[in-house]
């Protein structure tokens, strides 16, 4: 039996999510667990190979991203805010990514924005580009398997459409972000210019808008922590710890990369037309191995308070399984293929 089938066979037993005895919050954790929780997650970050899972996710964003982008600018059309979107998004992606990001996706964010569609072909674009773009969650649900040490349980039908709900929950926050830049913009200058505060109120929006950003942003990772692992979780938080945690790493890795782009790197070099593409594709890897942190953080902070509780979390975290019909299935018939190896090895 693996490592991961005897975690597995042990959370089984795993004591409730909520189980009475856990410390209530972060705050409730003693500095002896803080620290071992800090040290954990560096440890099982690098011993999940997470930077691997990373390069992983990378691909299955790069084959979301675009069916994303259509269910995107097609919920926004609807508003009547396509055009609007694209320069709003276009320049936070200038102003957040590094250099060459953004002549990258410009090209396909202003095709998709000026695509319209309508009826029947909205509604059934829409439908295949958010079971396109749940590729992406597809494989985060595999890495938050293999970070809470448990197997997936639940079999397809139950699995999938937690998957597509999680994908247009995401998308929906998404445009409703996009949606609050392109319309709080004007109306911050509007109210500006009847108070007489103008260049003021512009100045202002311009700085309250990376809050907001960063809240959707949260928002998406702790759903994102939350619903795609088979591990049953605590109750649901809409601040994670790790999401926040993501935030940092990625602000600040954001800001590394940029900076060594602009002064010490060789890529247009080196890669000629391709540099920005390059660029891009490296970018998201830090993206990824940020939100990987972030996810690793959470999953050591529960093992923390499981072991603050006296609950055994040393070796596997506790957390009972969404569902284990699947991985029953696939253990019998591993069951089936070892006898029936022995029985071809002992000639019978």
């Amino acid at each position: 039996m693996s490592a991961t089938d005897t975690a597995d066979t042990n959370s089984k037993g795993a004591p409730a999510p909520d189980d009475p005895r856990k410390p209530d919050g972060p705050t409730d954790l003693k500095k002896r667990s803080w620290t071992y929780v800090l040290k954990k997650t560096a440890r099982e970050f690098s011993a999940d190979q997470c930077t691997d899972i990373a390069a992983s996710l990378t691909y299955y964003a790069v084959l979301a991203l675009f069916p994303a982008l259509i269910a995107i600018f097609s919920l926004l059309g609807v508003f009547g805010q396509g055009q609007a979107a694209t320069d709003a998004i276009l320049g936070i992606v200038d102003d957040v990514a590094p250099g060459g990001t953004a002549d990258v996706v410009r090209g396909p964010i202003e095709q998709f924005a000026s695509s319209p569609a309508a009826g029947f072909a909205l509604i059934a674009g829409l439908i295949v580009a958010v079971w396109s773009a749940s590729g992406y969650v597809t494989a985060f649900s595999r890495a938050m398997n293999r970070i809470y040490e448990i197997q997936e349980g639940r079999p397809f039908w139950k699995l999938k459409p937690v998957q597509l709900l999680v994908t247009l929950v995401s998308l929906v926050l998404i445009v409703i972000a996009a949606l609050i830049l392109v319309i709080s913009g004007p109306v911050a200058d509007a109210v500006g210019s009847a108070l007489g505060i103008g260049e003021t109120a512009t100045t202002v929006w311009s700085i309250a808008k990376w809050p907001v950003l960063a809240l959707v942003v949260v928002l998406i990772l702790a759903i994102l922590y939350y619903a795609t692992p088979n591990a049953k979780q605590p109750e649901f938080r809409w601040m994670s710890m790790g999401a926040l945690l993501a935030i940092v790493v990625l602000v600040i890795a954001t800001v590394a990369f940029g900076f060594y782009v602009a002064n010490f790197s060789n890529y247009d070099k080196t890669y000629g037309s391709l540099a920005g593409v390059v660029i891009f594709l490296l970018w998201l890897w830090i993206v990824n191995n940020a939100i990987l942190f972030g996810a690793e953080f959470d999953a050591e902070l529960e093992r923390g308070r499981q072991l603050q509780a006296g609950i055994a979390a040393e070796e596997d975290i506790q957390l009972p399984p969404r569902d284990t019909r699947k991985s029953d299935k696939a253990a019998a018939k591993e069951e089936e293929d070892v006898a029936e190896g022995r029985r071809i090895r002992e000639g019978r």
